[in-house]
C-alpha cells in the first residue's frame, strides 16, 4: 500500500486525516511543519504529501516549492488542504506544485476522492 506524509501543525486535523488514511489502508507518516516534512520526505520516500499551508518554520507553499525543486522528491504528488479559500490562494498553491487544492472544512469522502483522483 502507498505511503502518505501528512503535514499539519494542528494535532486534531492531522489526527483526523491520518485516521481516514489508516482506515483506507495507507501507511502514514506525520510531520508538524514544512521543515520536518521535507526531512521526512527525503528519508521515508512517501508516495503522496498532504499539507496544510499556514504552519511555522516552513509553510505549505514553501514545502511544495522545496519538494518540486529537489530531484529526489520532484515527482511526489501533493494535496494542499487548507482554510485559505480565496481563488488567488488556490491559483498560487497550484503554481507552487500542488496537484490538488482542498479547502477546510472537508469531509472524509472529499479527501479520499482527491487521493483517488491522482491514482494513488
Amino acid at each position: 500500500m502507498s505511503t502518505v506524509l501528512v503535514v499539519d501543525d494542528t494535532p486534531s486535523t492531522r489526527e483526523l486525516i491520518c485516521g481516514y488514511l489508516r482506515k483506507a489502508g495507507y501507511q502514514v507518516i506525520e510531520a508538524n511543519n514544512g521543515k520536518e516534512a521535507m526531512e521526512k520526505a527525503l528519508s521515508h520516500n512517501p508516495d503522496l504529501v498532504i499539507t496544510d499551508v499556514v504552519m511555522p518554520e516552513m509553510n505549505g507553499f514553501e514545502l511544495c516549492r522545496s519538494l518540486k525543486k529537489n530531484p529526489t522528491t520532484q515527482n511526489l504528488r501533493i494535496v494542499v488542504c487548507t482554510s485559505k479559500n480565496q481563488d488567488i490562494d488556490r491559483l498560487w498553491g497550484m503554481k507552487q506544485g500542488a496537484d490538488i487544492y482542498l479547502t477546510k472544512p472537508f469531509t472524509e469522502a472529499e479527501i479520499m476522492d482527491a487521493i483517488q483522483s491522482i491514482n494513488l
